[in-house]
């Protein structure tokens, strides 16, 4: 059940930035900063605009929220206007598969962080593949 009431959803969810979000990119940039990854770009205008991209090595990196990417152990959707949230989210999985494909054919390297695995337990995983693919340079 929704503890919240339509109106202070619809409140909530409106103030849900699509960048900047501190649980998201910000946190995988502190990460970065830490663990000298170095050569990412932000705001690189590529298919499915990534979150972050390296030039060299061809590599786009999305970091997908839980609730809006639809993680299976964590995306709890409102019963609110349930079938709105179902929809949008399975949309958002759809666009997601379309953009790997997409960015795969044209020769990217594709990974994505779940919000979940930034945190200090789980990060370790990504950030090593991740520093594989940089230190390889271009595919």
């Amino acid at each position: 059940m929704d503890t919240a009431s339509p109106k202070e959803r619809s409140r909530i969810m409106a103030k849900v930035k699509g960048r900047g979000n501190k649980s998201t990119e910000l946190k995988l940039i502190k990460l970065f900063k830490e663990h000298s990854v170095k050569g990412w770009r932000r705001n690189y205008p590529l298919a499915g605009s990534p979150d972050f991209v390296f030039f060299k090595p061809r590599l786009a990196i999305f970091v997908d929220g839980c609730f809006w990417h639809g993680c299976k152990d964590h995306c709890r959707i409102p019963e609110s206007n349930r079938n709105y949230w179902v929809e949008k989210i399975d949309k958002n999985l759809k666009r997601d598969k379309r953009i790997n494909k997409e960015l795969k054919e044209n020769k990217w390297n594709v990974i994505r962080i779940w919000e979940h695995e930034l945190n200090k337990e789980n990060h370790k995983k990504k950030l090593g593949k991740i520093k594989k693919i940089v230190q390889q340079g271009a595919p």
